[in-house]
């Protein structure tokens, strides 16, 4: 697991927000399941977009807008489930729900996206903090039931 004290914790999050991961419109974006998200209590207005190819997710990426909290969180989310088995990243944004909610949760699970615990104490930034990991859930469970 890794150890995060506050300041790490801070620079963390300001090093995705300020260079996040696949931030961007793939090009071949028609091939990517793709979901537009938002909030109404924030700035936050995304499009998600991912490749699962055979119950792996191959690459992610996103575009728009929005707060730190919600650019950061997404792209540390993308970082972490590129070439992962589907099962494993719900497990883990599972984990993270948990996290977030104040329930007992397996922190080495969570790898970087441990620098979001504090976030529980805000409640109103955790839809920022799960817009991407609320989307990517979607477009799993979407192709899990065979859409894309």
């Amino acid at each position: 697991m890794h150890t995060f004290n506050r300041d790490l914790m801070r620079a963390t999050i300001l090093a995705h927000y300020e260079n996040p991961y696949h931030k961007e419109t793939p090009q071949n974006a028609d091939e990517f399941m793709q979901i537009h998200l938002n909030s109404t209590g924030c700035i936050d207005d995304i499009t998600l977009y991912l490749n699962v190819t055979n119950g792996v997710v191959k690459v992610g990426y996103f575009d728009g807008f929005g707060c730190t909290i919600s650019i950061a969180s997404t792209s540390i989310l993308l970082e972490m489930i590129e070439g992962m088995n589907i099962e494993k990243v719900l497990d883990i944004i599972n984990e993270y729900h948990k996290m977030l909610n104040a329930e007992e949760y397996d922190a080495d699970m969570l790898n970087e996206a441990i620098v979001f615990m504090n976030t529980m104490k805000q409640p109103s930034r955790i839809r920022c903090a799960t817009i991407g990991w609320d989307g990517a859930k979607e477009l799993i469970l979407k192709y899990k039931e065979g859409g894309k």
